[in-house]
């Protein structure tokens, strides 16, 4: 099925590499007009900080006066902000891991919602991670972040009652993308490539396009009735505290 957002017209911010420019392929296929941003301009790409309110509001006034209006945003650019422990961090880290990863989400609900009532609704959706659900995942600013993330699309779909407008996350797991290539890169170059993703049931990391599905649907009207949600997508790791899984037909690991 093809053209499943058809006359629309997106934002996809953190667009220049991994989710970001997966999904801007998806949603071109599917008949959007789609405004690419990243923090560094590229083919296609418009040079704008997700955590800058004024580069937020420019993106959106791009939508709407060139394209007519705004139907979806994808608050997708995030950092990691590395492993280092809570002790190991200054507040300045803190801050521009927060300014990025839950102030920028926070910027796209602010400016994207008038600009999407308007056009009579729309889909807001942002990038939290399974770090956001519980420890294990991620550096403590990081996970902070996308615990903020999954809380912020809860109150604004609250807020937004009666907008026509959906607010929801997705929670991604192990994804090889520019953020993750580090541990990707060190699996492989101490030949443990077969233990990416081993803590999961599909014991695989998972590719961009699998969380720029994600993302369609939830930009769609097949998701029309998906609203304050977290839709976790991990390959089944957060369904469990993870451990060592047997696996099914074996009699060791």
């Amino acid at each position: 099925m093809t053209g499943r957002l058809e006359g629309k017209v997106a934002i996809v911010t953190g667009a220049a590499s991994g989710i970001g420019k997966a999904t801007v392929a998806l949603f071109r296929q599917e008949g959007a007009t789609v405004i690419a941003a990243d923090v560094t301009a590229g083919e296609g790409v418009l040079a704008a900080d997700a955590g800058t309110e004024a580069d937020v509001v420019r993106l959106v006034e791009l939508a709407t006066g060139e394209h007519g209006g705004l139907d979806i945003f994808f608050a997708n650019a995030g950092i990691s902000g590395g492993l280092a422990s809570i002790f190991e961090q200054s507040p300045e880290d803190w801050q521009e891991i927060l300014r990025v990863n839950l102030i920028g989400p926070f910027l796209a609900i602010k400016h994207a919602a008038p600009a999407m009532k308007a056009r009579g609704g729309g889909s807001i959706i942002a990038t939290a991670s399974v770090a956001g659900l519980r420890a294990g995942a991620g550096g403590p600013a990081y996970s902070a972040s996308k615990s903020g993330v999954i809380s912020l699309v809860e109150v604004a779909a609250t807020q937004l009652c009666g907008a026509n407008i959906r607010v929801n996350a997705i929670c991604p797991g192990l994804i090889e993308t520019g953020m993750t290539r580090g541990i990707y890169d060190m699996a492989r170059s101490s030949g443990r490539e077969d233990m990416i993703g081993h803590l999961n049931p599909m014991k695989r990391g998972g590719e961009p396009v699998e969380i720029a599905q994600a993302a369609l649907f939830l930009a769609s009207d097949a998701a029309s009735y998906v609203n304050g949600h977290a839709l976790v997508v991990d390959g089944g790791l957060s369904c469990s505290h993870p451990h060592y899984r047997q696996e099914y037909g074996r009699t060791s690991f």
